[in-house]
């Protein structure tokens, strides 16, 4: 199993950092991310609602299984390629004073017949260095 964690103090008000980390669009801001926006057949954005997400290599459908503005949301990935076995994501948000401490959680394994212990390997180097690479577009967006 596979568990990242990545955090960040972003100095700008919680619920501004909220709105923009939940914005889908703002996946794409990850190297790997081609593009990301809610599915086509979701529901209005909060709990239940579906994001579909391609990037190099892999795509992902992501559903929103919390969604308690601006304190947190969670997600789980519902089906992907490769596949995942997602156990869920979590983002929570506290605000600190000049700004919004934001903990990013998620855990996960791979298959044995989608690459198991190889793919886990790859994935636990390269999916860091993406949810970094959110949280910096977030704070340069967010703290102008």
């Amino acid at each position: 199993m596979v568990r990242l964690h990545v955090e960040r103090v972003i100095t700008a008000p919680q619920d501004q950092v909220f709105d923009w980390l939940a914005d889908p669009v703002n996946l794409a801001t990850a190297p790997m991310t081609l593009r990301a926006d809610w599915a086509s057949d979701s529901v209005e954005p909060g709990h239940g609602a579906v994001r579909a997400v391609v990037c190099t290599g892999v795509w992902l459908r992501e559903q929103i299984t919390e969604y308690d503005r601006p304190q947190r949301y969670s997600y789980l990935i519902v089906r992907s390629f490769p596949a995942f076995g997602h156990v869920g994501g979590t983002l929570a948000l506290t605000a600190e004073a000049g700004g919004t401490h934001v903990d990013w959680v998620s855990s996960y394994s791979h298959p044995l017949w989608a690459g198991g212990a190889v793919m886990n390997a790859i994935t636990s180097r390269l999916l860091p260095w993406n949810f970094e690479a959110i949280l910096a577009a977030c704070a340069r967006e967010l703290e102008r």
